[in-house]
């Protein structure tokens, strides 16, 4: 089986729709590119027929951005996959994903629609945006609460009408990693030409367990992962592009799989996008946020710097950053403190050093964080 997981980025499809996360079609652009940058290897550019901003979006990422597989969102009407196509002719490397919801709760309650009526159609708008591109996507919505026989039925004949890639999503971010595991185990298992496509996941967090059931598929099988940048997205968000990444490549002893990701560039990416929608990200989220690489426990602090592998089981380097950070506080030990004296230029014998010290410890019991200038006047 391929050992490269590919990364799917919906950052400006799934990701936009996070509330107050809306990107004019400039930054769009600009995020595109350093999507490119990043090496994921599809970008969700939009949903073309949902808006003349989307449609412009789609068109001029598929023209002008090099490198990874342009694809629209099209829902499984003729209409939205002739917008897709509009928006796509005549790009290197253009995909059309097309969906349609298989839960009978979704159909019942929402499309109004039987069974018989929703595959006959997957399998009619497939075959409609088979007619314009050869990769073409298919994703059952609401899959993990889809009754298992019928979605085997539905991806098998999807499969024969065209579809190179099924994605099965967590819509609501209802399924749990153990029982996610179990159903990618069984569609591999039971759909009879499922060797002909791409089985990918997405994955939302409104649990906290779009990563977790991610990587459930993928050690299951699964091949591509649907993700966005800082895990933005609908309601709670989708499984994050950098928690992914950096699990398969940290932890590559276990898995055995990789992406194509060049990693330096999920920092720069994940500032970017911040910068351009405002959406600042949690300090303690993983990889990205402001104290994923910092340290104020003093016995964290001695152990960083004798051996950073000690307490880092990645780099900051690996990810974009230039270094960790000790955060100098009422947590920090004599080790940390010295060492930053040094970063400072004071060169103090043992007898100053330890005054020193005791008068950080008193400051630091009124403050939340001492910074270098705080530092300087306790030495002076």
């Amino acid at each position: 089986m391929d050992k490269i997981v590919r990364i799917f980025d919906t950052t400006l499809r799934d990701g936009e729709q996070s509330p107050g996360a809306s990107m004019n079609v400039d930054e769009k652009m600009n995020v595109a590119k350093q999507l490119a940058r990043l090496g994921v290897d599809i970008i969700e550019a939009g949903f073309a027929f949902s808006s003349p901003g989307d449609f412009e979006s789609v068109r001029r990422i598929a023209h002008e951005v090099e490198g990874p597989t342009i694809c629209s969102l099209a829902r499984a009407k003729p209409e939205d996959i002739d917008s897709a196509w509009q928006a796509l002719k005549g790009a290197p490397k253009p995909r059309i994903h097309t969906f349609i919801s298989t839960s009978d709760i979704h159909l019942k309650h929402q499309f109004k629609l039987t069974r018989d009526e929703a595959l006959k159609r997957a399998v009619e708008m497939v075959a409609y945006a088979k007619s314009y591109v050869d990769d073409v996507e298919f994703s059952p919505m609401d899959a993990s609460r889809t009754e298992e026989a019928y979605l085997w039925e539905v991806l098998e004949a999807v499969i024969e009408a065209g579809a190179t890639t099924v994605n099965i999503p967590d819509t609501v971010g209802y399924a749990l990693p153990g029982s996610f595991g179990k159903l990618i185990r069984g569609i591999r298992d039971r759909v009879p030409n499922i060797g002909s496509a791409i089985i990918s996941v997405h994955c939302h967090n409104d649990l906290g367990l779009a990563v977790a059931n991610s990587l459930a598929a993928i050690t299951n099988g699964a091949r591509q992962v649907e993700c966005t940048i800082n895990g933005i997205g609908e309601r709670a968000g989708n499984a994050s592009v950098e928690e992914i990444v950096m699990i398969l490549k940290t932890r590559k002893d276990l898995l055995g799989l990789d992406t194509n990701v060049n990693t330096e560039q999920i920092y720069p990416s994940s500032r970017l996008l911040s910068s351009i929608t405002g959406m600042t990200v949690q300090a303690n989220k993983a990889i990205v946020g402001d104290n994923a690489f910092a340290h104020e426990s003093g016995i964290h602090q001695d152990g960083l710097l004798k051996e950073k592998s000690t307490y880092e089981i990645m780099t900051p380097e690996s990810v974009g950053l230039s270094k960790s950070t000790l955060v100098m506080g009422k947590h920090s030990g004599r080790h940390a403190f010295k060492e930053r004296l040094v970063e400072l230029g004071f060169s103090l014998d043992e007898t100053e050093l330890n005054k020193a010290f005791a008068r950080f410890k008193l400051l630091a019991d009124k403050k939340k964080e001492i910074f270098d200038e705080d530092i300087e006047a306790i030495v002076l």
